[in-house]
């Protein structure tokens, strides 16, 4: 047909289809809202510094750390995942690690685990080191005496596996309301965005990043009493950030808005 104009498939990922609707991922904003059991940590400052590229430095307080079990529920701008609970939910595990860029509060995620392809693969565009797990945690309920109730006082768990391998447990005996967040879940993530080579001579470059992030929300925090065991099933790399001691736990809800990424310089 003379005139027409012919556009290959389309998608904000793969796979591509003819009108975009196949994509594994929607476009950004994406939704967020989640409960959290949070621990802070201390690691050894020298393993925690191998992690860091060159451009970050440890900071005021080497050795911060935090390791964070989430539940969650999102969804993009239409909503239209919310009606699929299997699409729109999934559970996670991450370590957090200090850090700074010139003099700016940073954390830094060297591991991470979730138990549904579409956030690996969102992880995975924004620089995230998402791997596919098991993660389960105490869920607050609003009656019964089969976990916490709705105020957030009580004792909470987290588990993270992968491929059958235990390798975090932790505890929140939760007793008192927090006057503010924890503060490695109140800085901004920065991540390591790879395309590995593939075609032959190629050297893509590696980007630090961060997200543009809109609509933060907290409940009220309860922290208490915390243990954290992270176990050697993996590699050395995984067994260098084991807790040197263990400090506070912490319980809240969270909620963000994840616009889009942005270059850390």
């Amino acid at each position: 047909m003379t005139g027409s104009v012919v556009s290959g498939p389309l998608g904000y990922s793969l796979p591509l289809s003819p009108t975009g609707t196949s994509a594994t991922l929607t476009p950004p904003p994406w939704h967020f809202a989640g409960e959290v059991v949070m621990v802070d940590y201390r690691v050894d400052p020298v393993a925690a510094a191998r992690f860091l590229p060159p451009e970050l430095a440890l900071g005021a307080d080497p050795g911060q750390a935090a390791a964070v079990f989430a539940r969650w529920q999102w969804c993009s701008e239409p909503g239209t995942e919310l009606v699929d609970p299997g699409a729109s939910q999934f559970n996670e595990f991450l370590i957090l690690l200090a850090c700074e860029y010139r003099g700016r509060r940073l954390a830094r995620c060297p591991y991470a685990w979730v138990d549904q392809p579409v956030p690996l693969l969102r992880g995975w565009v924004q620089g995230m080191p998402k791997q596919l797990g098991e993660v389960h945690q105490t869920w607050p309920m609003r009656v019964g005496r089969a976990g916490p109730l709705d105020s957030h006082a009580g004792t909470y768990h987290g588990t993270a596996s992968t491929g059958g391998r235990r390798i975090a447990h932790a505890s929140v005996h939760a007793t008192t309301r927090a006057a503010e967040p924890p503060p490695l879940h109140t800085v901004p993530l920065v991540h390591s965005r790879v395309q590995p080579a593939w075609l032959p001579g190629e050297c893509p470059p590696v980007e630090l990043v961060t997200s543009t992030v809109t609509g933060v929300e907290f409940s009220e925090v309860w922290s208490g009493d915390a243990t954290l065991d992270l176990f050697d099933v993996l590699d050395e790399d995984f067994a260098s950030l084991r807790p040197v001691s263990v400090g506070r736990g912490h319980v809240f809800g969270y909620a963000e808005t994840l616009v889009s990424g942005r270059r850390l310089a």
